[in-house]
């Protein structure tokens, strides 16, 4: 995987324009001058926890004696569920979390976004080119700068492109996603067949 592919997988799992309903929704009881501020609490926190994950994945999957290709299967039929959910969604008020009061790490930070796919994505990136570990931190700091400057400025992006453009953008991002997990899935196919007798 280059690390432009790498970059594109990331920002499409994180899905920043479908998150964006959800981050107005949550904010929606907190004080106006507040939510600048809250935004980027969640969004650093959220950053902290996908590099420590990132280094700290691949540790945990020796541990538990998870094998490459399990995990690549494992992560391509997350991605594909995540984006038949992009691609058909449900209703709002099916995935929408009620939040009193000021959120804290949950729901912004985690799972919008340092959710689970998101976290199979990069420990498939460091468990097959542990080396490249330099590259993916780079990709994972450029999706998360991306996404960072959508949910920032997103009750502002939301007014312009209505709920009809975000929902468009967000499908777009799922089929790329459905491209993108059929072919985890056919790698990892690919690589157990390839572990067996022959």
């Amino acid at each position: 995987m280059t690390f432009y592919s790498a970059f594109v997988l990331l920002i499409v799992v994180i899905d920043p324009f479908g998150n964006v309903p959800f981050f107005v929704a949550a904010l929606a009881k907190v004080h106006p001058q507040r939510r600048k501020q809250v935004i980027l609490r969640e969004l650093l926190i959220a950053y902290g926890l996908m590099v420590l994950f990132l280094f700290s994945g691949r540790p945990l999957l020796a541990v538990l004696e998870i094998s490459e290709p399990a995990l690549t299967l494992a992560g391509g039929v997350l991605l594909f569920l995540i984006a038949v959910r992009m691609v058909f969604p449900p209703s709002p008020q099916a995935w929408k979390e009620e939040v009193e009061g000021e959120p804290f790490v949950v729901p912004l930070a985690v799972p919008y976004i340092a959710g689970p796919s998101l976290l199979a994505v990069e420990l498939l990136l460091m468990n097959r080119e542990p080396h490249r570990w330099p590259e993916w931190l780079m990709a994972l700091t450029l999706a998360w700068a991306v996404t960072a400057a959508i949910v920032f400025f997103g009750s502002q992006m939301a007014a312009r492109l209505g709920a009809r453009g975000l929902i468009a953008i967000e499908r777009l991002m799922g089929m790329i996603l459905v491209a993108l997990s059929i072919q985890m899935l056919l790698t990892g196919l690919n690589a157990y067949l390839g572990m067996l007798p022959s």
